[in-house]
């Protein structure tokens, strides 16, 4: 068994000139450190250090235990933090926008449930400006959605291509007015794509307004027309024209996360798990 005090030691010692300074590094004498090397060197069956009366050097089986012996310890410092601490309770309204929810989101909510089971999470879904304003009106405690281009509220947590959208072998007739699906006023995306069609002079018609991108999705999915969506929401039945590249460019869309005034404990860890996930590298 890898104990992880004799780990701790070994990660230290590592790190040090001798084990000399790794006992004072750690608050135990040169001998107890010695002690725990040669325990663990018995355990693994391995000699792990190199080391003289001037030097110490890893052997080849010190680096790979190293390796090992860092990831345990991070994750044997997750374990106690999780269940040493206060458990926390209470409710975090949270909202996002539909996009995210079939995003990304769900694995980072699923995360922040596992690790505090006894908070409740209410959930609303809507277009962005909606929960702008439920946030304002103090409604919601944290909110995750898009930021129009020049804005300064919030958090940026990521940026995503936007894409025209639409069935599966679909070619545009660029000689007719782009048949639209959008989402309805005061939508981002809608805004940003009418301003993006504006300056390239090409015309448009709307053919159908849906109030969420489930529903742009669908009817794009059905053939009624072409949808502007985030990346991530393109799939086998849901991808870009065949000539998409005779089309204007879109802008990348940012996702930003804004929260009230005051946060309970329960809703600023949320926003600190979302702020630490790779929701930010995505």
């Amino acid at each position: 068994m890898l104990n992880p005090t004799w780990l701790q030691t070994f990660t230290m010692a590592a790190a040090s000139s001798s084990f000399t300074e790794a006992g004072r590094q750690l608050g135990l004498t040169q001998s107890s450190v010695s002690d725990h090397i040669r325990r663990l060197e018995q355990t693994v069956g391995r000699r792990l250090f190199v080391r003289d009366t001037h030097s110490l050097a890893l052997t080849p089986d010190g680096e790979g235990l190293l390796v090992h012996a860092r990831l345990i310890l991070e994750a044997h410092a997750r374990a106690e933090a999780q269940f040493s601490g206060t458990r926390l309770r209470g409710r975090v309204r949270f909202g996002t926008s539909d996009d995210l929810a079939m995003g990304p989101l769900p694995d980072m909510l699923a995360a922040f449930r596992a690790q505090h089971p006894e908070v409740e999470l209410e959930i609303t879904i809507g277009l962005t400006s909606d929960l702008y304003a439920l946030l304002d009106q103090g409604k919601l405690d944290l909110l995750v959605g898009k930021r129009r281009s020049g804005e300064a509220r919030g958090h940026s947590m990521f940026s995503t291509p936007m894409l025209w959208l639409t069935r599966p072998e679909t070619q545009v007739d660029l000689g007719q007015p782009l048949p639209l699906i959008l989402l309805p006023e005061p939508s981002i995306t809608r805004a940003a794509t009418l301003q993006t069609l504006g300056r390239s002079g090409h015309h448009w018609r709307i053919v159908c307004t849906s109030g969420s991108h489930a529903g742009c999705m669908a009817a794009a999915r059905g053939g009624l027309g072409l949808s502007v969506l985030p990346q991530h929401l393109a799939s086998r039945d849901l991808c870009q024209p065949t000539n998409h590249a005779s089309l204007p460019a879109l802008p990348d869309i940012e996702y930003v996360a804004l929260t009230a005034r005051r946060l309970s404990r329960p809703a600023d860890t949320l926003f600190q798990i979302l702020m630490d996930s790779r929701l930010r590298r995505t």
